[in-house]
């Protein structure tokens, strides 16, 4: 109902993940959605720089009140020391010494982090057993995405660093980190990461922030461009006085934060128009692009269609040249014309489509086909034509088909000594 994800499966996942703590579970879904990335993703290549050495740095140090000891006593405990100094010297310099050299034998294990969000969710995990499930919702991730986080976010990220073993650290947990109105804080101003110095992260973080006692509590935010440690409160503080505290330095760095807001948005805003430039440069770019291609396509098309006339005007001039040797080859092959005083010939007047009259005499023995040559070897014949007889009406078989494979003489055609034949032009069809 809260994050929108229907699988149910994948809500245990993400509660699971979470361990089953559903402020953050929703947190980091809600920052997934709003392009956060999750607090499981790998942790970033290069790890952003801290400047702790900022001179402006704000330190609060609460120390711890010591019991008031009467003159004599005071002479005593002097004296005691005057006399324990020397030892004491002696064996806190070997002591230091002894520790420099296993360094190099026996390195730290903390000093090696191979799972530093397994820490984080180990840490919660014995937090949670141990002082309940009422505490600020605890980053669950690494510091270096928690810090990534602070500064996408433009927020205060506050760091706590857990002592177990300090004789405060459990009535600070109990009594000041747990109250409500501590928690009411946190969760609506700052990102809260924390973590036991006693795990591998946590003891990475506490080398570089270099804590003097506990519970130690460091306030980081985005200051002229680098991620700044902007205070830092160490010692047993009371609810009423860390939420002054913390308020007294989010108020004083209130102003680094506005800014960087008003320069990252005119960043955006400049980083927009730029790419709206661009957009429109491209638009124009391919604007300009299209019309050359369609000019090139015109000219391609034109060039295209001119061939083609081309091609059918050259297709057409040696049509016309072949038909015309054609012609001229039947015209030389025409035998010749009988004698008029021939009783074997056969006198025929081809009326052609042009209304115009030819005449010629041909032999009772010969083709039809000869007929079909003479008329084809004529300049005013149809490429294409038939020939056609009156009485009866008939088309004459001059040229082979599958009926006269072998055309017949004028005598079988049933000619007489003259004739009257139409020549139908069949070029259109």
């Amino acid at each position: 109902d809260l994050t929108g994800i229907e699988s149910m499966d994948q809500c245990r996942h993400t509660l699971e993940q979470h361990n089953w703590n559903i402020e953050a579970a929703v947190q980091d879904r809600l920052n997934e959605q709003e392009g956060v990335p999750s607090v499981f993703n790998p942790p970033p290549l290069r790890p952003l720089q801290v400047n702790t050495a900022d001179h402006r740095i704000y330190s609060y140090v609460v120390s711890r009140p010591q019991p008031r000891a009467s003159y004599l006593t005071g002479l005593l405990g002097w004296g005691y020391y005057f006399i324990m100094l020397p030892f004491r010297f002696t064996y806190y310099t070997l002591l230091d010494i002894f520790r420099f050299a296993l360094r190099f034998i026996r390195p730290d294990p903390r000093s090696r982090v191979t799972d530093p969000v397994g820490d984080i969710i180990s840490f919660i995990h014995m937090f949670e057993e141990k002082y309940g499930r009422i505490h600020p919702v605890f980053y669950q991730g690494t510091y270096s995405q928690a810090l990534n986080d602070a500064k996408r976010e433009l927020r205060f990220l506050l760091v706590y660093l857990h002592g177990d073993d300090h004789q405060d650290t459990d009535e600070f947990c109990r009594n000041t980190l747990c109250a409500p109105e501590v928690i009411t804080l946190i969760n609506t101003r700052m990102l809260f990461w924390a973590c036991s110095t006693n795990k591998p992260e946590g003891y990475r973080v506490s080398q570089a922030l270099r804590e003097n006692t506990y519970p130690f509590l460091a306030v980081i935010m985005l200051k002229d461009r680098r991620m700044t440690v902007v205070g830092r409160l160490e010692g047993l503080i009371q609810a009423d006085d860390l939420i002054n505290q913390l308020m007294f330095i989010m108020d004083a760095n209130q102003t680094y934060l506005v800014s960087e807001r008003l320069e990252r948005e005119e960043r955006n805003q400049t980083q927009v128009l730029r790419q709206q430039q661009d957009e429109a440069y491209l638009a124009s770019l391919r604007a300009d692009q299209e019309k050359e291609r369609k000019k090139k396509e015109e000219r391609e098309r034109k060039k295209k269609k001119e061939e083609e006339v081309q091609q059918q005007k050259l297709a057409e001039e040696r049509r016309r040249q072949t038909l015309q040797e054609e012609k001229e080859r039947k015209l030389e092959c025409l035998p010749p014309e009988p004698h008029p005083d021939d009783p074997e010939s056969v006198k025929i007047i081809f009326k052609l489509p042009n209304d115009s009259r030819v005449e010629r005499r041909f032999h009772f023995t010969q083709s039809l086909t000869v007929i079909h040559d003479f008329l084809f070897s004529l300049k005013e014949s149809p490429e294409k034509f038939q020939i056609e007889a009156n009485f009866p009406r008939r088309v004459l078989p001059c040229l082979p088909t599958e009926e006269w494979p072998n055309p017949p003489t004028l005598q079988e055609a049933g000619l007489s000594h003259t004739e009257v034949l139409f020549v139908q032009d069949l070029t259109d069809d």
